[in-house]
């Protein structure tokens, strides 16, 4: 990670850590980058959407880029649309699933993939010092909220028939509020809303993809077959069944896989997941004759291992899924589309279709001033290595800083619930002490 980039772009609390003058030299970069670029931005619903997107844009007029904004829109329909229209860059101004007071800026190169560590180090350079290049040449600013539809009609052709399901979205009141019902409404399902709202001040509020319970409810007294909840930006999905059950990222991948190797769609017969992966999955997917290969937590991390083996299928437990004969990035809602597909084809419902045995995870995030110094911590590190050792093979102990919050969070994997927790809490109790 870089200055300014963690592990999905520039994130940080607004007039804080992220600063008006921060995204206004990001634009001049991009904007030095390449000689008069054309920039699509977007934002999600956060009330400091504008502030930081017409900060931005007025950094790269200055450089001389023509900036296009799309207004409101998931993460992915940038990545979708700057590929589509030839535009140098993507930017998403967002904070995808953290409180309304954060947010963050999501960079993606011509091809709509997200910039690598490389990249990114590459145009901090540009901006390293507090200084903004002014063109004789200033760009345009253009609204172009029209080029939308382009993304809403791929994600309609991406999925098949829905008629018959009773679906309860939960766009979390971020970027997918108005797409993502319309989206199933138009392939036929009966859709119920909840956190549909244009509402910034709510986004991310007890509900989305972090909140599970408000879908878990709604999904219940709507007797719905399925639910899904989606984050800020939309590039995350967790599921509900109509039991209740929660099925995260690593279920729905599961799922995915299955159904694409079925279809002789999953290159390489591989699926690639994170550190954070449950071995129980690796032990399932490799029955199906599919193969699991763990990467650092971060979907940036999960691409480029796509990329670097050819791989179709990708994806995380917190339900960032990047489906690669689609899309360069993680898209919730076309992830979403294709399960309920797959739901819909096989007259499955999600629990049949998830034939899983998972070992029990322990997850805990615990705030703390100085991420650094806990890691570097030697006692927390002999402990880490302690409990390793105690529950090793049948178990793993995983203690890492968040890329894009103050915390550090702390997983532990075994089949004993009781011993999970126990170690879990000797963890957290060192953390709080340091």
């Amino acid at each position: 990670m870089g200055i300014y980039f963690g592990t999905d772009g520039i994130r940080g609390v607004v007039n804080n850590d992220l600063t008006e003058q921060i995204a206004q030299m990001v634009g001049n970069a991009l904007a030095r980058k390449k000689n008069n670029a054309k920039i699509l931005v977007a934002q999600d619903t956060r009330q400091s959407g504008s502030y930081l997107t017409c900060a931005l844009a007025t950094g790269a007029l200055k450089g001389g880029a023509n900036v296009f904004d799309v207004g409101v829109l998931p993460t992915a329909g940038v990545s979708y649309l700057t590929k589509l229209k030839k535009f140098d860059y993507g930017v998403m101004i967002s904070a995808s699933h953290n409180p309304r007071e954060y947010n963050g800026i999501k960079i993606f190169d011509s091809d709509g993939r997200k910039l690598n560590e490389k990249e990114e180090a590459d145009l901090e350079r540009y901006f390293g010092c507090p200084h903004i290049l002014s063109s004789l040449r200033v760009g345009k600013y253009k609204k172009r909220n029209s080029l939308q539809k382009y993304y809403f009609d791929y994600l309609c052709a991406c999925a098949g028939d829905l008629s018959g399901l009773k679906i309860v979205i939960d766009c979390s009141n971020g970027a997918s509020y108005r797409l993502a019902p319309k989206a199933f409404k138009r392939l036929g399902a009966e859709v119920i809303k909840t956190a549909c709202s244009n509402n910034g001040l709510k986004i991310n509020e007890r509900c989305g993809s972090t909140y599970i319970e408000n879908l878990r409810k709604r999904v219940l007294i709507e007797k719905a077959q399925v639910g899904f909840a989606f984050d800020g930006d939309s590039d995350r999905v967790i599921a509900v069944d109509e039991n209740g059950q929660v099925f995260d990222g690593d279920m729905l991948l599961y799922i995915l896989a299955v159904s694409m190797h079925e279809k002789g769609l999953l290159n390489g017969n591989t699926v690639v997941g994170t550190s954070h992966t449950n071995t129980g999955l690796l032990i399932a997917l490799n029955k199906k004759k599919i193969n699991l290969i763990r990467t650092d937590v971060g979907d940036k991390y999960v691409i480029e291992a796509m990329e670097k083996m050819n791989l179709s299928l990708g994806g995380e437990q917190s339900g960032h899924i990047i489906i690669k004969n689609y899309l360069n990035t993680g898209d919730g809602v076309l992830s979403a589309l294709c399960i309920a597909t797959i739901m819909k084809q096989k007259g499955k419902s999600l629990a049949k279709l998830f034939d899983v045995k998972l070992l029990i995870q322990k997850n805990k995030s615990i705030f703390v001033e100085d991420k650094l110094k806990v890691l570097n911590n030697e006692f927390l590190s002999q402990k880490i290595l302690q409990i390793s050792n105690s529950i090793a093979p049948a178990g793993r102990v995983l203690v890492r800083a968040s890329g894009t919050e103050p915390k550090i969070r702390i997983m532990i994997e075994h089949a004993d619930e009781k011993k999970a927790e126990e170690y879990l809490g000797e963890l957290e109790k060192i953390i709080l002490k340091i």
